[in-house]
């Protein structure tokens, strides 16, 4: 059963084309990652999807409901919670759930078990202000609004961007309890790390999808040779690779380059013969699996 139906959406902001031709479905139950760095266009999305923003062009249903004409209805059912932290800084923790609840005709009692997991975390700090909370709890304290509900369908936008490691683990493991519960979960982000926790992403950039699939599908179509290069001075290494004949990309990647050639029989022999004839000396040379932010640059690099 298909929970979301995207048919080749256009968002333009006057001159500024947010999204162009967008399409993909969603299916019940689903995590489904969009992915991509800031300015690519999942918010646009998103807001379109949770029926704040009309479409310029194309459709889309959310559980068999059109985003323009069902939009009263969608809202009924959709839990969103938005990238910046929207909830009142003001309200203590306690009252934000209350006010939530509220709106949408029930009360933290009907449903305290569905948000039980989450919302306990954060329970020892209810009468304090929402503004005073840290990232990682104020994130957990929006999913809990997001959830109150009971809803059928999460879009959650960026939603571990600016929280540490150890809250983005948490916060992605409370995801997947979640989807085993047959929640159906949209899940924006810019962290290609993440993409790996999701059953599907879709790739997107400029407000274009790249590519969608499961995440181990999409690293299977990377078939250049790639390789993880370093020495003391890497940014004296990206201009000397940046100036070879035989380079077809070269990125960096934490502590390494990421260095694709442009030929399948190039060697890692003829790399370090190269390196050598520029003075590079000391460089460290490994052959790389591609990841899925390696997929990711190569398809931007094929888009242009």
């Amino acid at each position: 059963m298909i929970s979301v139906a995207v048919n080749n959406v256009d968002k333009n902001y006057g001159k500024v084309q947010a999204l162009t031709d967008i399409s993909f479905s969603v299916e019940k139950g689903e995590l489904f990652g969009i992915i991509g760095p800031d300015g690519a266009g999942k918010t646009t999305l998103f807001r379109i999807l949770t029926t704040l923003l009309l479409p310029s062009k194309g459709s889309a249903t959310v559980e068999g409901f059109d985003v323009v004409k069902d939009y009263k209805k969608i809202r009924k059912i959709a839990g969103y919670m938005p990238g910046k932290f929207s909830l009142y800084p003001d309200l203590s923790v306690q009252e934000n759930l209350e006010f939530f609840a509220t709106i949408f005709g029930t009360t933290i009692q009907e449903n305290y078990e569905l948000v039980k997991d989450i919302y306990s975390q954060i329970e020892p700090f209810k009468n304090r202000p929402a503004g005073k909370l840290s990232g990682g709890m104020k994130q957990k304290l929006a999913l809990s609004c997001a959830m109150i509900h009971k809803p059928d369908i999460l879009f959650l936008d960026e939603p571990t961007t600016g929280v540490d490691a150890v809250s983005r683990k948490e916060f992605w493991e409370m995801l997947i309890r979640l989807k085993n519960s047959g929640i159906t979960i949209l899940v924006s982000t810019p962290y290609m790390d993440e993409a790996s926790l999701c059953d599907r992403v879709a790739l997107i950039q400029s407000g274009r999808i790249l590519a969608i699939d499961k995440p181990d599908d999409i690293t299977k179509t990377f078939t250049k040779k790639l390789f993880a290069v370093k020495t003391s001075n890497n940014y004296q290494l990206l201009k000397t690779l940046q100036e070879y004949s035989k380079t077809g990309s070269i990125y960096p990647f934490g502590e390494y380059l990421h260095f694709t050639p442009s030929e399948n029989s190039f060697t890692k022999e003829e790399l370090e013969e190269y390196l050598r004839s520029k003075g590079c000396m000391s460089v460290e040379i490994n052959t790389q699996e591609p990841t899925i932010e390696d997929c990711f640059m190569n398809l931007m690099v094929n888009n242009v």
